[in-house]
């Protein structure tokens, strides 16, 4: 029909039903949930807490950086530093976490430029306000259901002329790409796809 399915299915148990020859884990927990070499043809894990060949075929490096997006086919990628990457000259204090649990409810969204205090979204009946001046790049899902610290929002600080809210960011085509490049090289080296 055209379109994409989506299922959530935090257990990864459809992979044993639907037999797929690739499995990307982009889950991003900076650790490794359970995917493993068994799952699929193909295993794919995006960011630290993945090793390969032990537990997956290659990882990909998700640290911005030169080498943002290598496919590691022996070892782990960076480990993780908790610290957001640099934009506008602002890191962990342009990301919104959750202050309390409770269902988040939209007050702006994505692309509108917000004020240092604005409020962003409400959990519950409390206001989430920005951390600083700029354009929401980021959101939540309305009606969503967070817990405590759960990163919430992204308030992007530079320049409106340099963001552009509507596209992937140059990271996420970066990681996209290098996971095409690793389905392609180890699906050929499996015979899962025909040679070039």
């Amino acid at each position: 029909s055209g379109a994409i399915p989506v299922v959530e299915d935090p257990d990864a148990t459809l992979a044993a039903q639907l037999q797929p020859d690739f499995l990307v884990d982009a889950i991003l927990a900076k650790r490794n949930l359970g995917t493993n070499r068994q799952m699929a043809p193909v295993t794919i894990g995006l960011g630290p807490g993945f090793t390969a060949p032990d537990d997956v075929d290659a990882v990909v490096e998700t640290m911005r950086g030169h080498i943002l997006g290598r496919v590691i086919l022996q070892g782990s990628a960076l480990a993780d530093t908790g610290m957001p990457g640099l934009l506008g000259g602002k890191t962990a204090e342009r990301v919104v976490h959750a202050p309390c649990g409770g269902t988040a409810r939209h007050h702006h969204t994505i692309g509108d430029q917000v004020k240092q205090g604005e409020t962003l979204f409400f959990i519950d009946s409390t206001p989430v306000p920005s951390p600083l001046d700029g354009i929401l790049r980021g959101l939540i899902a309305d009606g969503m259901q967070v817990k405590k610290g759960l990163k919430c929002a992204d308030v992007d600080p530079r320049d409106p002329s340099e963001v552009d809210y509507t596209t992937i960011s140059d990271k996420a085509r970066c990681i996209g790409g290098a996971v095409l490049e690793a389905c392609l090289m180890l699906g050929r080296q499996k015979n899962l796809l025909p040679p070039l």
